[in-house]
């Protein structure tokens, strides 16, 4: 089956969609940079490496099975202003266009979690009754990668669209409920520094605000924080390179810290001893990006291609899903129209429970 990658940025989607057993037949990217990995690893789709505005899909109308993407997060972030459709890089209407343009039997949409929230709740709805109004059964929900084998904490929002049944979503394969440990972080990094870190030393927090675990709260200056050495990494930030970049505590010091805050104890002061930030290799491999695998531009546009990046491992299980439902899986589908969506019974109330 054929597909068509939108905001492919270096291409974390297209490696899962391939992995599936999806041909990709064209990707849509505007960042050079990020063009330029992409083709580093498909050199046989088409690669349009401009504004989406200036492109027509209706020469791929009936020749493509799956429309994939994931469109620019920073309107529906919730470390911005969230200005949804009022901000001009707001690109959602810009895939429902290629979706009509298109109409492919299925599609899969990526996002943050913040799009459901409170204050975008309202343009979230929207967008699921523009979907469905293409003619799409609608399916939603916000996935963490670890529970996918990731070995890191990201949380995004999926949705799933089909013209013939509604998509389910694939049982985690890591977790509580997989009875399956998370993969952690430094079982994937190994014990020997990969790559150049970034020149930004860590350093104790004058007003620390702690966390009932020692890698969490805001405990030292700048965005990143210690990786736990038995679980997952936070979120790997399109924003890392700098003092956002998270760090390996090679000399065990956070638990030893920790508890000395929540004892009551004062801050320290200066650098944290035997803290290393991440390089790009080791973030791209928390992404689950292939070995070796080299990144375009400088270094700061490297870190945000990897940070902006749907993990390739959580695109393969979530790719994997869809096309087994499409080449054969069967569901009984009951419509029950309610606000104007297509869902599946049963459905309806897991979605408006996940937007409160």
């Amino acid at each position: 089956m054929k597909a068509i990658d939108l905001f492919s940025g270096p291409g974390g989607l297209s490696l899962g969609l391939r992995r599936a057993g999806f041909s990709i037949v064209a990707n849509v990217e505007l960042n050079k940079d990020a063009m330029a990995t992409y083709v580093s690893h498909d050199t046989d789709s088409e690669h349009y490496n401009q504004n989406i505005q200036t492109v027509s899909f209706e020469k791929y109308r009936g020749k493509v099975d799956l429309l994939a993407g994931g469109p620019p997060c920073q309107p529906f972030s919730i470390g911005g202003l969230r200005k949804a459709a009022l901000d001009s890089r707001d690109m959602i209407p810009e895939y429902i266009r290629c979706l009509r343009e298109v109409q492919p039997a299925a599609f899969i949409m990526e996002n943050v979690p913040g799009l459901t929230q409170k204050k975008t709740k309202p343009y979230f709805e929207w967008i699921l009754s523009q979907l469905t109004a293409c003619g799409y059964f609608v399916n939603w929900a916000l996935i963490t990668a670890a529970d996918y084998g990731v070995p890191q904490k990201r949380k995004r929002l999926f949705i799933l669209g089909c013209k013939h049944m509604m998509l389910d979503f694939p049982s985690p394969t890591h977790g509580l409920l997989a009875g399956v440990p998370h993969v952690s972080a430094l079982s994937v990094l190994g014990n020997k520094p990969i790559g150049e870190a970034p020149d930004c030393p860590v350093v104790y927090a004058k007003a620390p605000d702690t966390r009932p675990s020692p890698y969490a709260g805001h405990v030292y200056n700048g965005g990143g924080r210690p990786i736990d050495p038995n679980g997952p990494c936070h979120t790997i930030l399109a924003s890392s390179g700098g003092y956002k970049t998270h760090w390996i505590d090679t000399l065990n010091i956070a638990p030893e810290y920790h508890a000395h805050l929540m004892a009551g104890g004062a801050p320290w002061v200066g650098e944290v001893p035997g803290a290393r930030r991440l390089s790009v290799q080791e973030c791209a491999m928390i992404q689950t990006f292939p070995a070796g695998m080299e990144f375009s531009g400088k270094r700061s546009a490297q870190y945000k291609q990897v940070g902006d990046a749907v993990p390739p491992d959580l695109a393969f299980a979530i790719a994997s899903s869809v096309y087994e439902q499409m080449q054969g899986r069967r569901f009984e589908v009951k419509a029950n129209i309610k606000s104007g969506m297509k869902v599946a019974q049963g459905e309806l109330e897991l979605c408006h429970g996940m937007l409160v």
